[in-house]
């Protein structure tokens, strides 16, 4: 929340009865961004964009996990141990792999809200009973997963996010 103070500067506070800073420095305007500045930027906020992912666990109990972030490869190794700070319900099941990657949310609020209703509508589907195979079984977790994205897809405007599956659920 910004104060009116900093916002505009001829208002005071009720609290300031003297300016600490009578004669602010003009603050410095930054020359355009060259074309090759502006590729570099490009490419960094594309490294930094957020996105949502499904991984899915290699070792029994075969489960799915959901999640949203800005760096998807610290994230799998921090699930996978290898990293500090991997979220305690993927502990089990480890090591991970990448199942689904949703790229191109505007801010980290759109990909939470995404990831939110893709969890949400993945606990309300039905679930299939479940096979007593590994195989068969993940197989089942990644459709009830894709079933639960089409869902949410249908419910929301989707064009412009990019939605790549790193195992095929057929």
């Amino acid at each position: 929340m910004r104060l009116l103070t900093t916002t505009f500067r001829a208002v005071k506070s009720p609290n300031q009865n003297i300016n600490p800073n009578p004669n602010p420095k003009p603050r410095s305007l930054k020359p355009p961004l060259s074309l090759e500045s502006s590729a570099v930027a490009k490419s960094k906020s594309k490294e930094k964009a957020w996105c949502v992912y499904l991984i899915l666990s290699t070792n029994a109990p075969i489960k799915t996990y959901v999640g949203v972030t800005n760096n998807f490869s610290r994230r799998l190794k921090q699930h996978n141990g290898e990293l500090s700070g991997g979220a305690k319900a993927s502990r089990a099941g480890r090591p991970w792999v990448c199942a689904c990657l949703i790229r191109g949310f505007n801010d980290q609020s759109e990909a939470s809200e995404f990831e939110s209703k893709w969890k949400m509508m993945s606990r309300k589907l039905p679930r299939k009973r479940k096979n007593k195979e590994a195989d068969d079984c993940s197989l089942t977790l990644l459709q009830h997963r894709e079933t639960a994205l089409n869902k949410v897809s249908g419910s929301l405007d989707c064009s412009l996010l990019e939605i790549e599956w790193q195992m095929s659920t057929s």
